[in-house]
């Protein structure tokens, strides 16, 4: 039997056997979806059509049509603003962090004393991030990470005002000015979200072949131009890649996830909260689809 199934597997084309292993490291998650996430995500576009109240005798779920739509999107002041603050930050950040993770990448992968060191100083914001370490609010470890990003906005601030004064001096445009004063305004956040960006980048980039930098070396190209017609689209795809990541986890945990929870859970209001988080979720799907149509038509795919 186990022959039959080796040679069955054999005569598979390429092809056919990735989509075979892709599809088996992919059956966790699904899995996982339909039995854990799939019966929630129903209830909450039920509730989110619906009027829940708390009764005696139970759960009482009353049918309200698009009401908690409209209320989310024209009675609630702080949903509209807290969501377009949410995508305006996400627009801004998105590029930078990319960017940035790239620009680390390629530098972390040079040979260098200390390189070991300095990737994991990168990474470290990832670690600091997690749930264990910013539950303790009232350790001495957070209260000097939040009092490092005080005295770091204040010498930001300070940089992006001569940065922004040495270019309108050289006559770089006023809009390109403003985006990257904003940069150096949010270097810390772009930063502490950069970490598992510039992994990722590191991981593609030590997989290009040593051959194609020696064959370009050969034949006279300089470092600036092995990187746009080597390192860049060989990376392309993890641009994609970094891209999708980042857009997510700019939304994951912000001022509208919170305002999303305290209207359930703290004002108990399920009905209007679970119609904010639908908003929200049409929204961030949006955004996935035009920004993976644009970028995507410009990826390098090597076989």
């Amino acid at each position: 039997m186990k022959s039959l199934l080796k040679l069955g597997f054999k005569e598979r084309t390429y092809a056919q056997q990735k989509a075979f292993w892709g599809f088996l490291y992919v059956l966790p998650w699904l899995l996982g979806f339909i039995f854990f996430f799939l019966i929630p995500l129903l209830t909450s576009l039920r509730y989110s059509f619906s009027k829940i109240e708390a009764k005696s005798s139970g759960i009482l779920i009353t049918s309200t049509g698009w009401k908690n739509y409209v209320e989310a999107l024209t009675v609630n002041t702080s949903f509209n603003r807290t969501l377009t603050e949410a995508i305006v930050n996400m627009v801004v950040n998105v590029p930078l962090i990319v960017i940035f993770s790239l620009f680390l990448a390629v530098l972390l992968n040079q040979k260098f004393v200390g390189r070991s060191v300095a990737r994991s100083i990168f990474f470290l914001p990832v670690i600091l991030a997690s749930g264990v370490i910013m539950s303790l609010e009232s350790s001495s470890l957070v209260q000097a990470i939040n009092d490092q990003n005080e005295s770091s906005g204040i010498l930001s601030g300070f940089g992006s005002f001569e940065l922004a004064r040495m270019m309108l001096q050289a006559g770089v445009s006023e809009t390109i000015v403003n985006y990257l004063t904003g940069a150096v305004d949010r270097i810390y956040q772009i930063v502490s979200q950069s970490g598992v960006q510039i992994l990722i980048f590191l991981a593609g980039i030590q997989t290009i072949s040593p051959q194609l930098y020696e064959a370009s070396k050969i034949e006279g190209a300089t470092g600036y131009e092995a990187f746009w017609k080597i390192t860049f689209p060989m990376v392309s795809p993890l641009i994609l890649v970094n891209m999708i990541y980042t857009i997510i986890d700019s939304f994951s945990n912000n001022t509208l996830t919170q305002l999303i929870r305290d209207t359930g859970f703290v004002n108990f209001n399920f009905g209007l909260s679970s119609a904010m988080a639908w908003i929200y979720f049409v929204a961030i799907a949006v955004i996935l689809l035009i920004s993976t149509y644009l970028v995507s038509r410009k990826v390098f795919y090597h076989e």
